[in-house]
């Protein structure tokens, strides 16, 4: 179902993981993670560039990514839940990348994307933040009560940090 629609030829790769490589030769994967959520069902969403290299921007990227989020849903009624990668302190331009890519999707009214930040101490003590999102479709039996319980998680972390 993905390649009838995706930009790139995606694959399956022998650990789970989809994978797919752009016309720069930069290889990402992407797999989903079982969160240990008790109030719902969850995944983390995991996108990995393995190349570690600079991406220019590239809009089939992000129309194969949402391909992989759809299949996702397809299978599965679940959550989503994505925290932005903090390497190279680009965290809070991953985050509004990934925002753009979803809310310009034009299948967006299916889903609710919740993004934040939290207040977290990086490796060297200073004060930072991470970007987190929780994705759900709209039309999931516990929507409000999911919303909700992000909300209140995030509220309660937030809370305890400086």
């Amino acid at each position: 179902m993905i390649n009838a629609h995706a930009d790139y030829q995606v694959y399956l790769g022998q650990t789970g993981k989809y994978l797919f490589k752009t016309d720069h030769n930069i290889l990402y994967a992407i797999d989903f993670e079982l969160d240990s959520n008790p109030y719902y069902t969850a995944y983390w969403f995991n996108l990995t560039n393995l190349e570690h290299t600079k991406s220019p921007g590239d809009i089939k990227i992000a129309q194969t990514v949402i391909c992989i989020i759809e299949e996702f849903f397809r299978l599965n009624p679940n959550v989503l839940l994505y925290m932005c990668s903090t390497d190279n302190n680009q965290q809070a331009q991953r985050a509004r990348l990934f925002l753009r890519w979803f809310n310009g999707y034009e299948q967006q009214l299916k889903y609710a994307i919740k993004a934040t930040d939290i207040r977290t101490i990086d490796a060297e003590g200073k004060p930072s933040k991470d970007y987190i999102a929780l994705i759900v479709q709209r039309n999931h039996p516990q929507f409000d009560s999911i919303i909700r319980r992000f909300d209140d998680e995030i509220a309660m972390f937030n809370e305890f940090k400086p």
